[in-house]
């Protein structure tokens, strides 16, 4: 085996700072499966660490191999692996959880409040190579394109959400298209949602979220959310809200827009000083559910079967390169004007 793989890496802590590097191929322990990548997909979160923001300057540690967004190829397995074997298509979760506490003990390990980051606190997978705890590996679809299942992370954050509340003939507001909010709209579509309304500031990701199925996009800059109400037949605001913006405006068009009763999915990271009319949570008796990461392994299996029973998200992949070319891909996400970028390692 080899004993040495290239791999980007956040290798200074500063703006960009990534390099191509020669690194020491990962060790697999007994409960551990080396995946040989085929392929992976930017995610916001690397943007940030490419950026170095003050979250990313907080949080990652230099030099650290990035990325979470994966799919490729069983090279090897441990000792005491029984359930994956060389050559199986997989992808993972890319959050890594205790097992110990009292939320893994009783089956909701997206709740750990020990969870390490793929990527994040541990070496990532952006690289030729990569070792992941067996328990985190998810065996994939043959007939699903390789290009899809790398982006099963963040559509698995789409699918928490939205299966978060009963979406059948309901109306749905979504707030933020970005790539998470558009996979958000092909969920909600594939499900039986009434009307999907989809607010963004981004003409280019609001034509995508159209293409996705969504009833109505509003520009917010342009367009006020109310003037679609007759339009669509909408009585008393919406059913469900999923913010996906993470920004302050987005979040208080949300809660202004809501029926009494109604519930809202908050996945966008909304800023600390964030302000909202609590008399209209309070009065309005709205239900707000913070989401975060996927559930395990329950999204996983209703993204498998939903991607097998006619969803389709592919149109949410706009841009391919080489690893090599890891700059420009960069360069579409930080654009504006892109969907999913994935990067090719074969």
């Amino acid at each position: 085996m080899k004993k040495t793989m290239q791999a980007i890496v956040k290798a200074r802590p500063e703006h960009d700072g990534f390099e191509i590097q020669e690194v020491a191929m990962p060790e697999i322990g007994a409960d551990d499966v080396l995946v040989k990548m085929s392929k992976t997909a930017i995610c916001g979160t690397d943007v940030h660490i490419y950026e170095w923001n003050d979250w990313a300057a907080r949080i990652i540690k230099t030099p650290m191999i990035i990325g979470h967004e994966f799919v490729g190829r069983v090279e090897a397995v441990g000792a005491n692996v029984t359930n994956v074997k060389p050559g199986m298509l997989v992808s993972g979760e890319g959050h890594i959880v205790c097992g110990q506490c009292r939320n893994c003990i009783v089956g909701i390990q997206h709740l750990c409040a020990k969870t390490v980051g793929v990527g994040v606190n541990r070496a990532g997978i952006f690289a030729e190579y990569a070792s992941i705890p067996t328990s985190n590996i998810w065996i994939c679809d043959e007939k699903i394109p390789e290009e899809v299942i790398c982006c099963f992370d963040p559509l698995g954050n789409a699918v928490h959400t939205a299966l978060s509340f009963d979406l059948v003939g309901e109306d749905v507001l979504v707030t933020g298209a970005g790539p998470i909010g558009i996979m958000s709209v092909a969920v909600c579509k594939h499900v039986g949602a009434r009307n999907i309304v989809v607010t963004d500031i981004n003409d280019y990701r609001l034509d995508m979220a159209k293409k996705m199925g969504a009833t109505k996009t509003i520009n917010v800059t342009k367009e006020k959310i109310a003037d679609c109400y007759d339009e669509l037949n909408i009585k008393e605001g919406f059913d469900v809200g999923l913010e996906m913006s993470g920004a302050t405006a987005g979040y208080n068009d949300m809660i202004n827009h809501m029926c009494h009763g109604g519930k809202i999915g908050l996945l966008g990271l909304i800023p600390k000083d964030c302000m909202i009319n609590w008399d209209k949570v309070i009065h309005g008796g709205l239900t707000i559910k913070g989401i975060y990461g996927r559930e395990m392994y329950g999204t996983w299996y209703k993204m498998s079967a939903m991607l097998q029973s006619g969803l389709d998200i592919g149109d949410i992949i706009t841009h391919k390169f080489h690893y090599k070319d890891y700059q420009k891909g960069f360069e579409a996400m930080l654009s504006g004007q892109s969907g999913k970028v994935v990067l090719n390692w074969s």
